[in-house]
């Protein structure tokens, strides 16, 4: 079975390093791109052919509902998830009307 490609977007290396190393650990997902900003996010999904994206909300040049709408017009079957620490139900919405699959808290516990 092949592994599920996965980018990673956000504008702080210590979430995206701590994110890769999180998910590295699973035998079917590999990393495929780490973005820092919003445009680099777009530019990788559209050359890295992730099967996921995880994308912060907030991050410089392009914010993560932009980059997801782009992502989404430029590869629509890119499941995007978005990591965020904001839970306020105006970014939820922005984020589902702009292509989203879903998100999760940053606050949010592991195993």
């Amino acid at each position: 079975m092949d592994k599920i490609k996965v980018l990673i977007a956000d504008d702080h290396a210590v979430v995206r390093e701590g994110t890769r190393r999180i998910l590295e650990q699973e035998p079917d997902l590999v990393v495929v791109g780490e973005a820092g900003d919003g445009e680099e996010s777009v530019r990788l999904a559209a050359s890295a052919r992730p099967d996921v994206a995880v994308v912060d909300i907030a991050m410089p040049k392009l914010d993560g509902i932009e980059a997801t709408r782009r992502i989404k017009s430029l590869s629509p079957k890119v499941a995007v998830l978005i990591l965020t620490a904001y839970d306020d139900d105006q970014f939820i919405f922005s984020l589902l009307e702009a292509g989203a699959a879903g998100f999760l808290l940053k606050s949010i516990r592991g195993r």
